[in-house]
């Protein structure tokens, strides 16, 4: 089993366990089978329509030869010198400029730019961000990614009906001395559910950032398109021009969408940009 598979099994289970904690938690036995079927439904949903729930969170439509030639024409291009199929290609409506890559495989893969990306960048600058895409269509991240948001999404609809329930003084199942606490114990799992989540997108997430840099680097044939365009876009984000994304998606993105927004900094799941840009210029090419 490949690493990837490995976490990818692992996420599930994680899912799993939390889901069937929060419904023994909230309707004990009863709830407990409740969540075994949801979880079952959820790992499914990860699995097979992990990036079409994530595509579609953003409101992204697919874009055919004919409606955006040029840019069709690029991304077939460097799926051919990397040896890929050529992924589906949809243009998010934002004038935020980034970009990710979904999907369960390199033959069911998409990549997903927004107009503001389109905006931006020059040709070779572009070509090095889609040249970093499918380097994680190409690595094989996209599948580990895309449940990971989904889990992510999750853990934080769990977490909100967690909050809700301290709010009103929890609901149903155990009393609260068998529960310990009550409302204070799901007030404990309101807090830190969503900091697992970001925990689980940081474990996934930094490492191979580099890997798809300096393999988008090489796809494009020079790393420098990519390091001007990570500069440029990193000069966006400091300008404020954050794209309203959920943060259980945050780790899909090329730079972090939500890096204006200081609580989120700290559990960043990309590594520091002008590292990714010093790498990438200082690479023998």
């Amino acid at each position: 089993m490949s690493t990837n598979s490995l976490k990818t099994v692992i996420l599930l289970g994680l899912l799993t366990g939390l889901i069937l904690l929060f419904g023994d938690y909230f309707g004990g036995s009863q709830g407990l089978t409740i969540a075994f079927v949801f979880a079952l439904i959820m790992n499914f949903g990860s699995y097979w329509f992990s990036d079409k729930i994530v595509l579609a969170m953003y409101r992204a439509r697919e874009v055919s030869p004919s409606e955006a030639s040029w840019l069709y024409a690029m991304v077939k291009n460097l799926s051919q010198r990397a040896g890929l199929p050529m992924p589906r290609l949809y243009i998010i409506p934002s004038r935020t400029p980034n970009a990710f890559a979904t999907g369960r495989n390199p033959q069911h893969a998409a990549v997903a730019v927004t107009e503001g990306i389109l905006q931006l960048l020059d040709r070779e600058e572009l070509e090095g961000v889609l040249a970093h895409e499918l380097t994680h269509i190409k690595n094989r991240d996209i599948l580990i990614s895309s449940i990971a948001a989904t889990l992510a999404g999750v853990i934080m609809m769990l977490a909100n009906m967690a909050r809700w329930a301290a709010f009103f003084g929890g609901l149903g199942g155990r009393d609260d001395e068998e529960r310990g606490g009550g409302a204070l114990g799901l007030l404990f799992l309101a807090i830190l559910a969503p900091i697992a989540a970001l925990l689980i997108q940081m474990a996934i997430s930094r490492s191979r950032e580099y890997l798809a840099d300096e393999g988008g680097a090489r796809i494009a044939g020079n790393p420098f398109g990519l390091a001007d365009a990570l500069e440029k876009l990193e000069y966006a984000a400091r300008r404020g021009y954050d794209l309203e994304a959920n943060p259980a998606t945050a780790h899909l993105f090329i730079v972090n969408p939500l890096s204006g927004q200081s609580l989120m900094t700290l559990f960043s799941t990309h590594p520091p940009i002008e590292e990714r840009i010093r790498r990438l210029r200082s690479m023998r090419y």
